[in-house]
C-alpha cells in the first residue's frame, strides 16, 4: 500500500461540506468516487479539516492508501480528469511516509474569511464572499479581535453541534484589514470549534458597524453562551487557506 498526499483545492457551493452525507454530495465523495474510477480501488480520504456547506478551500490537504501502482503526477492528473467538470482540483500529489496523517500530523490551520463591503449587489464573487452593505470599520474590527486570540473558553462561537470534547481552544492570529471595498480576516490555530471562525467574523462585523464595541466582543466571550452571539456569518465567505506539518 503506498499512502498519498493531495492539496485540494475547492467551490464548496454544490455540496453539503467536506464530510460524506446521506443527505447530499459532498467534496469528500466526489474524490473518493474519483480515486475508484481510476484505480478500481474503494478509497477512503482523511482530510485536515472538515468544511461546511458552502465553505471553500485554496488548499485542503488530505490522504488516501492505495494498492494500485502509479506515479503521483498521473494519479493526480487522472483524478483531475475524472473530477470534471465538478469544482474540484488536485493541485499537488506526493507519496508520504505511512506514519503521516493529514488530521493527525496537522499543528496548525489557517482560514481567511471574505467580506464585500459595498452596496451593489455581487456578480463576480457570488456565493464566494459575504456582502455587508454597511460600512465597517476594518481597524476597529481588528483591535477589537486581539481580545479573542490566545487560550480561552470559545462556548460562544461554539456550534450546538460541536463535537470537540472542549470548548477551550488556543487562538494564534485573528488579523482584519482591508483591500480596497473587501475586508478580510485571517484566522489561525492548531485547531478550530464548529462554527468558530464565523462566528468570530459575525461578531466582529457588528463592532465593525458601531453596533458593538471591543468591550461587548470581551462580554460575549466571558459569558461563555451561544446566546450572547451577535451573529453566525454565512459560509460563503469562509475559504480554508492551508494545513501545516513539522
Amino acid at each position: 500500500m503506498t499512502r498519498f498526499a493531495f492539496t485540494i483545492e475547492f467551490d464548496g457551493t454544490p455540496y453539503m461540506g467536506w464530510q460524506r452525507q446521506g443527505h447530499g454530495p459532498s467534496v469528500q465523495q466526489a474524490i473518493e468516487e474519483a480515486i475508484g474510477r481510476v484505480t478500481g480501488e474503494e478509497a477512503v480520504l482523511h482530510a485536515a479539516g472538515r468544511t461546511d456547506a458552502g465553505v471553500h478551500a485554496l488548499a485542503m490537504r488530505a490522504h488516501v492508501e492505495l494498492a494500485k501502482e502509479i506515479e503521483p503526477f498521473r494519479l493526480m492528473e487522472a483524478v483531475n480528469a475524472q473530477l470534471r467538470p465538478q469544482p474540484i482540483a488536485i493541485l499537488a500529489c506526493q507519496v508520504v511516509p505511512d506514519n503521516w496523517h493529514a488530521r493527525f500530523s496537522c499543528i496548525g490551520r489557517e482560514y481567511v474569511y471574505r467580506i464585500a463591503n459595498r452596496r451593489a449587489p455581487l456578480a463576480l464573487e457570488a456565493n464566494r464572499t459575504w456582502k455587508v452593505p454597511q460600512p465597517l470599520d476594518a481597524d476597529a474590527m481588528h483591535e477589537a479581535a486581539q481580545r479573542l486570540v490566545g487560550l480561552h473558553d470559545f462556548t460562544t462561537f461554539r456550534s450546538a453541534h460541536c463535537q470537540s470534547d472542549s470548548p477551550i481552544k488556543t487562538l494564534d492570529r485573528l488579523d482584519v484589514r482591508r483591500e480596497g471595498e473587501h475586508v478580510l480576516i485571517e484566522a489561525a490555530a492548531r485547531s478550530f470549534l464548529h462554527h468558530q471562525v464565523r462566528s468570530m467574523v459575525g461578531c466582529l462585523a457588528f463592532v465593525g458597524m458601531g453596533r458593538w464595541s471591543a468591550e461587548d466582543l470581551q462580554a460575549a466571550l466571558d459569558a461563555k453562551d451561544r446566546a450572547a452571539l451577535a451573529l453566525n456569518s454565512p459560509p460563503e465567505g469562509l475559504y480554508f487557506v492551508r494545513a501545516i506539518y513539522p
